[in-house]
């Protein structure tokens, strides 16, 4: 079925928002002499009623000069992403909200091309964006997909085309909630493994696009259950036990980023483990997401790089770097994964004394957090069904000590005030520069978390005496 005649949709119609209309209006009678459409995600989400985040617009005409006229009447933004293909973003308001409005140029030589050529049938539907938005335009049956809630791929090749899709296919099956058809996961099984042969950069995005949704573990268990986890790395290989317990662990980690996330419902804290976690720590939520709230480049969300972390948990450091760098990571990026990963161990033993609150935090600061949200999840998936109710809340009862000492007493515990720098003590005390005088900042340091100096007027003669008690070791 190849008919590009909108129609009236089959089995529900499509749901614009206000904002599509106003958009229309802006764009209706700009270069009129070439065809326009809206193609792709946006169509499929207006058929399932789901909200819309963004426009993808295809023409025969020149995307960069329609880009231009469209932002200017918008008073938008305009990014050329390619100039050689033809891709640019508009950024624009419109109804209070931040719209994204990409504008390509199709792919091949007509529309029927361009759908043909794309990934799942479910995004090969497309509107005249000119026209009539209630009216589809289905060649290859993407609605009676959508409906069914099958993923299929557009094409036989379509894989092959671009192995990238092996993994969108299984981030959008869980995504919305959909059925791989046999053919499609035949084409993932032959061509899965050329996601190495992508680069680094798309499969970065699309796999932390996986560790950004929901069902987090269920999607990474299906990716590896088709091969794609050793394409992006082999690092990520694990099998029998150890991946049963970390699928585990990153269930679990789910659940307690659910429990303490503005999302949480009455029932999400029903079990007793996430409801322990929520009463004690219900006190630093907003903090604990403004922490995991945080993004970094191309708006990577600080929560996906938790589930890295989980993901890769049994790692030594020099491989969880090394993995970093496959992906691409930023050093800040990079930096939160290592430093989660070598210190939940940590985290999980952490004593309640103020000097060891000290040693953890001071390092880390804010990362302590992670370890410490790791390390729960990783504590509860090694208990599994044995998990003992006074053993939990003893462990939630370390951890919020942990987070009162860092909310709360953060000039106390964990940087206390400096009263003598490196400097004033070289010169007070007829110090050189060196180890000896790291050592000697270190130890002062933690004598104030210790209560051992109480004021500046004490640091001098404590110094001195500890300098006599090493001379004389």
């Amino acid at each position: 079925m190849t008919d590009l005649t909108p129609r009236v949709p089959q089995f529900r119609p499509l749901l614009w928002e206000d904002g599509v209309e106003l958009l229309q209006e802006a764009w209706q009678d700009l270069m009129p002499q070439a065809s326009l459409y809206i193609a792709g995600g946006a169509v499929r989400d207006a058929y399932w009623h789901r909200p819309i985040k963004d426009l993808d617009l295809t023409t025969d005409g020149d995307p960069i000069r329609l880009g231009r006229k469209l932002a200017d009447r918008l008073r938008g933004d305009l990014f050329i992403m390619d100039a050689e293909r033809g891709v640019v973003r508009i950024w624009a308001d419109v109804r209070g909200r931040r719209w994204q409005i990409d504008v390509t140029r199709f792919r091949g030589a007509s529309l029927l091309e361009d759908l043909q050529g794309r990934d799942f049938t479910i995004n090969a539907l497309a509107v005249d964006a000119r026209g009539d938005l209630s009216m589809l335009i289905d060649p290859i049956e993407g609605e009676r997909d959508a409906h069914q809630r099958v993923l299929r791929a557009c094409g036989a090749q379509s894989i092959a085309d671009d192995p990238i899709r092996a993994l969108r296919a299984v981030r959008q099956s869980l995504a919305f909630n959909l059925r791989i058809e046999p053919q499609t996961l035949a084409q993932i099984r032959r061509n899965g493994s050329r996601l190495n042969q992508t680069s680094a950069e798309r499969v970065r995005d699309e796999f932390f696009a996986l560790l950004s949704g929901d069902r987090v573990a269920s999607g990474l268990r299906l990716a590896q259950t088709l091969g794609l986890l050793l394409a992006i790395s082999p690092l990520l290989a694990s099998e029998g036990q150890a991946w049963q317990q970390t699928l585990l662990a990153l269930e679990k980690l789910e659940h307690i980023l659910l429990a303490i996330s503005p999302r949480r419902t009455d029932s999400t804290a029903a079990a007793f483990d996430l409801g322990m976690l929520v009463i004690q720590l219900d006190r630093y939520r907003a903090k604990l997401n403004q922490h995991l709230e945080q993004r970094y480049a191309n708006e990577r969300p600080h929560r996906a790089l938790l589930m890295l972390a989980c993901l890769c948990h049994a790692l030594p450091e020099t491989e969880v770097e090394a993995l970093a760098d496959s992906l691409r990571l930023s050093n800040a990026e990079k930096r939160v994964v290592v430093l989660a990963v070598t210190h939940w161990r940590q985290a999980n033993d952490l004593s309640v004394e103020p000097l060891s609150l000290h040693r953890f935090w001071y390092p880390l600061e804010t990362q302590g957090i992670d370890s410490l949200l790791l390390g729960l999840a990783l504590y509860l998936a090694q208990q599994g069904l044995e998990l003992r109710q006074n053993d939990w809340l003893a462990q939630v009862e370390r951890v919020l000590e942990a987070m009162k000492a860092y909310f709360e007493r953060y000039e106390e515990i964990v940087r206390p005030t400096v009263w003598f720098n490196g400097t004033q003590l070289m010169e007070a005390l007829g110090l050189k520069q060196g180890r000896a005088l790291g050592r000697l900042l270190e130890a002062i340091r933690e004598a104030q978390v210790q209560g051992q100096i109480l004021e500046a007027d004490g640091v001098l003669d404590w110094a001195r005496d500890w300098l006599r008690r090493c001379s004389d070791q």
